[in-house]
Parts: structure tokens; sequence; C-alpha cells
């Protein structure tokens, strides 16, 4: 990551902890371990939620996918990822995806990656977004999230099937993985 994009994020975190989660930007890492958690084969429409950076991004836009859609609130990160990704569609709200894949003509997704920080939110916050990620993924549809802690395990179990949480050393902070599946009923 270049120098300019850090002061960026850590700028960002300044401005607005509760919404960036961390200080620092995820790991190539952390990125990589999130693009592969799920059959590529499978992802044809995916969003990811808090692409900040794009430190994620990076890795999904290796994945051959006919539309990624990139969430992010700060108009700052947003611009920048417009910019290093122009062939990806850039949103401010993760709380109106459903509206947002309506007007871009895209159906049910296959793949959500998240980097947001769901406990930093107010309860009806997360079960919004929850919500909203539930709505739009198709069923047995993937959902891959990040979270710095496991304060989300029971209400990820309750909406998602989880097929399992990975513990991911290698981040600052260090981070935990969930990987979901969206219930066929």
């Amino acid at each position: 990551m270049e120098y300019k994009e850090a002061l960026l994020f850590v700028q960002t975190f300044v401005q607005s902890p509760k919404l960036i989660g961390s200080i620092v930007p995820s790991s190539s890492f952390l990125g990589q371990k999130m693009a592969n958690s799920v059959p590529w084969k499978e992802i044809h429409y995916a969003a990811e939620l808090g692409a900040g950076t794009g430190a994620i991004t990076k890795y999904l836009s290796q994945i051959q996918l006919r539309e990624l859609v990139l969430f992010e609130q700060d108009e700052r990160l947003r611009d920048n990822l417009a910019k290093a990704y122009p062939d990806f569609r850039c949103y401010p709200n993760a709380l109106q995806m459903k509206a947002m894949l309506q007007q871009s003509g895209i159906g049910a997704l296959d793949c959500i990656w998240s980097g947001l920080p769901f406990f930093n939110f107010s309860k009806s916050v997360r079960e919004t977004l929850l919500e909203q990620i539930s709505t739009c993924l198709k069923p047995g549809g993937w959902f891959v999230a990040f979270q710095y802690s496991l304060q989300m395990k029971k209400e990820l179990s309750e909406k998602f099937n989880l097929q399992q949480i990975k513990f991911i050393p290698l981040n600052i902070p260090p981070a935990f993985l969930y990987v979901c599946r969206k219930k066929f009923n």
C-alpha cells in the first residue's frame, strides 16, 4: 500500500473510528484469505462492503466476476476506489444495498465480502445491514466477513449457516474470518 493511502486511512479512522474499526488497513494476508474462502467458480455477482483502501478489493479483482459492486461510506476512500477500480460500481451506503443493486439491474448476489466493523454499530444498524445482506444474497450464497472479536458469532449464526470461523493472526489487529452461507429456506 502506498504511503498516501495509509495516511488517508489513518485520517479517516481518526475522524470516524466507529465506521473504520482499525487504525491500519487490512493486511494482504487477510485479503487473500477472504478472497480464497469461497469457490470462485460459483461466484459471478458479488459485493464488498466497507471496501476502504481496496486492501481486499485487490484480491477480489483477480476473480473472474461478471460484476463486483463496492460500498464505502467515506467519500475520499470511495473516490480512490473508483479511480483504482474503474470497472466496478462504487456506492456510499450498504444500508441501501438492495435499492442500489436494483437500480443497477443486478439480481441476487453469489457472494458478499465485508470489512464492516459490525459490533461498532448500533443494534438497529447491525440488524438492517444483516437484513440487507440476507435479502441481496441468493439462497446458498456466501457471506464472508472479518471481525476483531467473536461478538458477532451468535447474530451471524441466527441469520446464516456458519460454515467456519478462521483466526487470522497475521493482521493488525488479529482478525476472525467468518465464512457463512445464506440459508435455503
